[in-house]
């Protein structure tokens, strides 16, 4: 049950994928958005479908931004916002393990530290709100457990989930709700690149609808599919085994 009505969410991301599907569907609920995305023309487009429901900030949450510069904008236009939700984010794989530091500041930079830049803006406004605010977080569920090739990518999630939890333990007594969202393979053009098998892939659609289901009920870990979660959770927790009987199918890497 969909019980996010009437409130003022900004959603990074926002001109495709996981992030387009949240903004339409929480637009349709009665929801206003502020949508922010590199593309301003996809934003446009969108909020054409949806004229005086949809605000676009063309934004790159990256460390090009202009922190000033993107909390004078979004000031400009709502004074409060009732939830964050940092959908933004990009995948690069470590493909023969060249350590290119490049790659990795980039995965880090948008994945983590571009959901730490988000809330650095919105914080001001999310205490402005008239209700419980509510951060959220995109991360995935590849952090269970080691993949073969996503060193940087993981590890951009890893931190986006450590940031979140001890968030959540400094905010225990401060009326601000977090949720850390890990979902399994979408089919969106960031898992496009992906030549390998993608199990329970489900579209931005369904996963938008089962996210929203639980940010309802204000749960902090969202995870799905449990088909996938939890046999991957499993594995994360006897590493060992999954390096010897899983890994070796799955890396490319079989000399230095």
């Amino acid at each position: 049950m969909n019980n996010i009505k009437g409130r003022c969410i900004w959603i990074t991301g926002a001109s495709s994928g996981l992030g387009k599907a949240l903004t339409i569907k929480l637009v349709e609920a009665g929801n206003f958005v502020i949508a922010s995305a590199r593309s301003e023309s996809a934003l446009a487009d969108l909020a054409k479908q949806y004229p005086g429901k949809i605000k676009i900030l063309p934004l790159d949450i990256s460390r090009s931004l202009n922190l000033k510069k993107a909390a004078t904008e979004i000031r400009e236009i709502s004074d409060y916002l009732d939830m964050v939700i940092c959908a933004a984010g990009i995948c690069e794989y470590e493909d023969n393990l060249s350590f290119n530091p490049d790659m990795y500041e980039r995965t880090l930079d948008v994945n983590f530290l571009g959901v730490v830049r988000s809330l650095n803006i919105a914080l001001p406004l999310l205490k402005k709100s008239q209700l419980r605010p509510h951060f959220v977080a995109i991360s995935s569920l590849s952090t269970c457990v080691g993949f073969p090739r996503a060193e940087a990518y993981g590890s951009s999630k890893a931190a986006l989930n450590y940031f979140m939890q001890s968030l959540r333990a400094d905010l225990s007594k401060i009326a601000l709700d977090l949720s850390l969202v890990r979902p399994g393979f979408i089919a969106t053009n960031l898992v496009a690149q992906n030549d390998f098998a993608m199990p329970f892939m489900m579209t931005p659609e369904v996963a938008a609808e089962r996210i929203i289901k639980k940010l309802s009920a204000r749960k902090f870990f969202i995870d799905f599919p449990l088909r996938l979660s939890w046999p991957l959770r499993a594995w994360g927790f006897f590493f060992s085994g999954w390096c010897k009987w899983i890994a070796p199918k799955l890396t490319r890497i079989h000399q230095w």
